[in-house]
C-alpha cells in the first residue's frame, strides 16, 4: 500500500468518527422541506393495498425509490460498515453506493473486500464512486475503469466537493477542466454516471451543463444535513464560528428547480442532504426527485441498532410515503407531485 492509500485511508477514518455524531450537521439553514405540508385530500380515492413504490434504477427494479447513499471506505471498520449495508441493501432490494475508491486505484489489497461486498449486496444495483478532482488529474481512465470491474459496479458517481476540498487540510480545491475531464469520461464509460455533490447543492444552472455533458443522473446533495465543511473545520480543530459551515443551497430548493429540467431533458434526479424522515422523503419525491438518498441516519442506526434498525427504518419510512399517498389522493408516484404540496406560511 502507497504513502497516498494510507494517508486517505486515515482521514476517511476520521470522517467516519465525526458522521457518527451530529455536531457535523448544519447549524442554522435546513433542508426547507419544514416549508413545506401536504394538501390533504378529504375525498380520496387512491387505494393504498394497491400503491407500488417500486422503481427501474437504470434498467434494473428496486423496491423503493430510495439508495442508501455513499458514505465510507478505505478502513477496516469501513469496509465492515459496506459489508453490512450491502447484506441490508439486498434484503431490501435497493442500490448502495460506495464510499470514494480513490484509497484503491494502485493497489489490489482490496480486491477480496469488493469480491465480498458484491456477493453480499447480490444483485443490487451498486454505485461506484469517485472525486471530480481525482479524475481531473487523470491521463487515462483505464486504472478506474479496471477498478469498477472489480467492484462490479452498475453505476459510476462522481462527486464534487470545492467547498470541502477548499477547507480540507492539505485538500485539493483545482476543479479547472471538470467539464472536459467529465465530458470524457461519459464518452469512455460503458456504465450510466451520475454527478453529486456532497452537501452545497446543484443549482439548476450548473445542473444543465452536467446534462448537457452527457451526464445520466444528478444528486443534488443540497444543504440540510452534514455539513463537509463543518467536518474539515473539525478536523482543523479551527473555530466552529467558521462562516462556510453553513454554505451550500437547501435541498428542496435544489430538487424543486432541478426538476424543472426534465422537461427537456432526460435523467434521473437524486434528492439528497437531511433527508431524516419518511415526510422529508416524501417531501422530496413530491418536488421531483426520483429517487431519494441517505447517509448519516442510516450510518448512526446501523451503529445503535445493527442490520436489523437500519431496514426497519427504512421499510417505516416508506409505509409512511404510502400512508401520505394515499392521504393526498396519489395512487402511484407519477401522481404524487407538487400539487401535493403546499408552502405552509399560505395556511395562515
Amino acid at each position: 500500500m502507497t504513502e497516498q492509500s494510507k494517508h486517505i485511508i486515515s482521514r476517511k477514518k476520521e470522517h467516519l468518527e465525526l458522521c457518527k455524531t451530529d455536531a457535523v450537521q448544519f447549524k442554522e439553514k435546513t433542508s426547507g422541506f419544514e416549508k413545506y405540508d401536504f394538501l390533504h385530500s378529504a375525498i380520496t380515492e387512491a387505494q393504498i393495498d394497491k400503491i407500488d413504490l417500486s422503481k427501474k434504477f437504470f434498467g434494473k427494479k428496486v423496491t423503493y425509490p430510495f439508495l442508501i447513499s455513499c458514505m465510507t471506505g478505505g478502513t477496516t471498520e469501513g469496509e465492515n460498515i459496506n459489508l453490512q449495508l450491502a447484506e441490508v441493501a439486498a434484503d431490501l432490494n435497493i442500490p448502495l453506493g460506495l464510499g470514494s475508491l480513490r484509497f484503491a486505484l494502485e493497489t489490489n489489497d482490496y480486491d477480496e473486500h469488493f469480491k465480498q461486498i458484491r456477493k453480499a449486496a447480490k444483485a443490487v444495483p451498486l454505485l461506484g464512486n469517485i472525486g471530480g478532482a481525482q479524475i481531473i488529474k487523470m491521463k487515462s481512465f483505464k486504472t478506474l475503469f479496471h477498478l469498477l470491474d472489480k467492484v462490479e459496479s452498475d453505476v459510476l458517481v462522481v462527486h464534487l466537493n470545492p467547498l470541502q476540498e477548499l477547507l480540507q487540510k492539505n485538500g485539493e480545491p483545482n476543479f479547472y477542466g471538470i467539464k472536459k475531464s467529465l465530458e470524457k469520461l461519459v464518452k469512455q464509460s460503458s456504465m450510466p454516471i451520475i454527478v453529486k455533490e456532497v452537501g452545497s447543492g446543484i443549482s439548476k444552472k450548473s445542473a444543465q451543463v452536467l446534462l448537457d455533458l452527457g451526464i445520466a443522473g444528478i444528486d443534488i446533495a443540497g444543504a440540510g444535513g452534514t455539513s463537509w465543511a463543518g467536518v474539515e473545520i473539525l478536523r482543523n480543530k479551527q473555530s466552529t464560528e467558521n462562516p462556510f459551515w453553513d454554505w451550500g443551497l437547501p435541498t428542496s430548493y435544489c430538487i424543486k428547480t432541478v426538476a424543472e429540467l426534465k422537461k427537456k431533458n432526460k435523467f434521473m434526479l437524486i434528492g439528497s442532504g437531511g433527508i431524516n424522515s419518511s415526510f422529508d422523503a416524501a417531501k422530496a419525491l413530491a418536488l421531483g426527485a426520483d429517487f431519494t438518498a441517505s447517509a448519516r441516519i442510516i450510518l448512526q442506526t446501523l451503529i445503535k441498532d445493527q442490520q436489523a434498525g437500519v431496514i426497519t427504518l427504512i421499510k417505516d419510512w416508506f409505509e409512511d410515503v404510502k400512508q401520505i399517498m394515499f392521504l393526498t389522493d396519489s395512487q402511484n408516484l407519477r401522481s404524487f407531485g407538487k400539487e401535493k404540496l403546499i408552502l405552509k406560511k399560505d395556511c395562515y
